[in-house]
């Protein structure tokens, strides 16, 4: 009994020299590994999923993203994924943006369009203004040109019955029309001799012009009078001499 009992105490004490031969062993490794399997200090959490468990590419992770057609389970993959679609998506609306333009409609004006006046043959006494939009954008031909003749004090008179059913809409490259009726019958004699034509566009709220204006030389023995007239602009040139 004594026996076993001595034989037992020197097998534990051979195991314990054992272990502690093993201990010696890696604490004279080198210092990175004996870092490495240091125990954490008491009371801090420890991620216990191994690094290569969530690494790109490797392990059970990675194939079943590639089964998936998914990305791996890394938070660092995840947003880079997530922040180059999100590069990708704004590139394509900057590049849309920049292939056609900004369409939005603006006022027409003096600036954005090219204006001309010309003699007709009917109606009698009666010219012709020819608004073209010049821009890149559409433009809205708001009510009526505003005209002065030369020197005149006040702008020239505006004919309401002429009024069309909407505002005048210039797609780039079209056509806005106004006719002018030089002078009534009550002028008479009282006419005045023209040599040049400011057109003024109107704005939106008709409170009065808006942009530049665009000046003109009227055509040859072109004379006026006080009760003359201006139409609204007209989508068609038909329309416009009707009055």
């Amino acid at each position: 009994m004594r026996s076993n009992r001595i034989r037992t105490t020197a097998l534990a004490a051979t195991a314990l020299l054992a272990a502690l031969s093993l201990t010696a062993c890696s604490d004279n490794g080198s210092g990175d590994n004996g870092k490495a399997g240091a125990a954490a200090p008491a009371g801090s959490t420890v991620d216990q999923q191994s690094p290569a468990a969530t690494a790109p590419g490797s392990g059970k992770d990675a194939k079943d993203a590639k089964d998936t057609g998914g990305t791996s389970d890394t938070p660092a993959e995840n947003t880079a994924a997530h922040s180059k679609g999100s590069t990708s998506v704004t590139s394509g609306r900057k590049s849309n943006t920049g292939a056609t333009g900004n369409s939005s409609p603006v006022t027409c004006t003096g600036k954005n369009t090219k204006v001309t006046v010309s003699k007709v043959s009917r109606p009698i006494n009666h010219l012709l203004l020819t608004a073209t939009n010049t821009g890149n954008r559409p433009c809205y031909a708001y009510h009526a040109p505003a005209l002065r003749f030369d020197d005149a004090q006040a702008a020239f008179p505006v004919l309401r019955d002429s009024i069309p059913q909407a505002v005048v809409t210039l797609e780039p490259g079209q056509s806005a029309y106004a006719s002018i009726g030089l002078f009534g019958e009550s002028d008479g004699k009282d006419l005045y001799k023209g040599k040049h034509l400011t057109v003024y566009f109107t704005s939106k709220s008709n409170s009065g012009s808006t942009g530049s204006p665009a000046e003109l030389t009227l055509p040859a023995n072109t004379y006026w009078g006080d009760n003359g007239f201006v139409t609204y602009w007209q989508s068609n040139m038909a329309d416009a001499l009707t009055y």
